[in-house]
């Protein structure tokens, strides 16, 4: 998935990392890809003096979320059912 086609935006609105890390749509594979292509875009940024529009911790932290819960939903799935 790019971020191009996507186009960031939901409702005209532009979606911020951790809309991103919390849409239901998008599985933790797809919001890791374009987290990944949102950070990459915002550390170029920085390295050419630019404005982003998101701090690349934001970007960080949102990744971070999505990782964890993917974890959560492993172990969860794995767990033993009683019954």
């Amino acid at each position: 998935m790019n971020l191009d086609t996507i186009g960031l935006s939901a409702g005209g609105h532009r979606l911020k990392p951790m809309q991103i890390a919390r849409h239901t749509l998008f599985t933790a594979r797809e919001k890791l890809d374009l987290l990944g292509q949102l950070r990459d875009r915002a550390t170029d940024a920085d390295r050419e003096d630019e404005a982003a529009g998101f701090a690349v911790s934001e970007i960080e932290a949102a990744i971070i979320q999505v990782r964890e819960g993917a974890a959560r939903s492993i172990a969860g799935a794995n767990m033993p059912r009683g019954g």
